[in-house]
């Protein structure tokens, strides 16, 4: 198995060349085929109508974010056309109540989605409902890149957080062609519970199944020495010059990760490595 149909949509300008610049240098590593959707972002409201509203207003966002849309397009094909990859490219307009349906249904068919982080300075709401509208609805892996990564089909060190639940493995199976091509596998456990099916070896089916793949797998067992798990797993991700990080996402439910914290939200805000995420 390889990724042959990559995806990624860009609404800011700002990020836009970034972006496609890492999204094209994965696709053409791995000889895939992208696609990109450019999104004209209506953030006017978060509903289709509302009582009072004025029409001509509510028309003239409209307008804006096709405009948007169209410009985010032409910029796009105008880089891509400098590529040597398979690409295509479409436009749309969306409010921000229906973007992650509408990312969804373009993300569904792909096998790996590439995103920048959702969070940090000058970032939008529209990033974070992208990113989930492709994990969740479009039940596709993530690669989220920060700005300065390097775009890599292939890592030689990558560190894959486990914690026994059924996102962490969806990830580490959505994620196999990478990791088997991997110099180097490390499993991180944080604080494994001292109660749990595999308490005496934490880790170890995990490690098995991967051994089974050609994975060239270690296992790492951490106290939870900092505050967040997402500070343990980023400390030990840069003390031993991983590559990528692979994990579980959303554990908890999204809405207390925004309110209360996660690790799946802190890792999103923090991380300076491509993280593989999936759901």
């Amino acid at each position: 198995m390889s990724y042959k149909s990559l995806f990624t949509a860009v609404t800011d300008p700002e990020l836009q060349q970034k972006t496609l610049a890492q999204a094209a240098d994965l696709a053409a590593q791995y000889d895939a085929h992208l696609d990109v959707l450019c999104l004209g972002v209506d953030a006017s409201q978060t509903g289709y109508y509302f009582a009072g509203a004025n029409a001509v207003v509510m028309q003239e966002a409209m307008a804006r974010a096709s405009e948007d849309a169209k410009a985010l397009e032409a910029s796009t094909t105008a880089f891509l056309s400098k590529t040597e990859i398979r690409w295509s490219c479409d436009a749309a307009m969306a409010q921000i109540g229906d973007l992650g349906r509408l990312v969804a249904t373009h993300a569904r068919f792909s096998d790996l989605v590439v995103l920048p982080k959702p969070y940090g300075a000058r970032r939008g709401s529209e990033q974070e409902a992208v990113i989930e509208g492709a994990m969740f609805a479009g039940q596709t892996p993530v690669l989220v890149m920060p700005q300065a990564a390097q775009a890599q089909g292939a890592p030689k060190r990558v560190v894959v957080a486990w914690n026994e639940g059924s996102e962490a493995l969806r990830a580490v199976r959505s994620s196999l062609p990478i990791l088997k091509s991997a110099e180097r596998v490390s499993i991180v456990v944080v604080d494994p519970p001292v109660h749990g099916p595999n308490r005496s070896d934490p880790g170890g089916p995990l490690s098995q199944y991967l051994s089974r793949h050609g994975v060239k797998v270690e296992i790492e067992v951490l106290a939870k020495s900092l505050p967040r798990v997402s500070d343990v797993l980023l400390r030990y991700a840069t003390d031993s010059s991983a590559d990528m990080l692979v994990m579980g996402a959303y554990g908890h439910s999204r809405f207390r990760e925004a309110i209360l914290g996660g690790a799946t939200r802190d890792m999103l805000e923090q991380a300076t490595l491509p993280v593989f995420m999936a759901h």
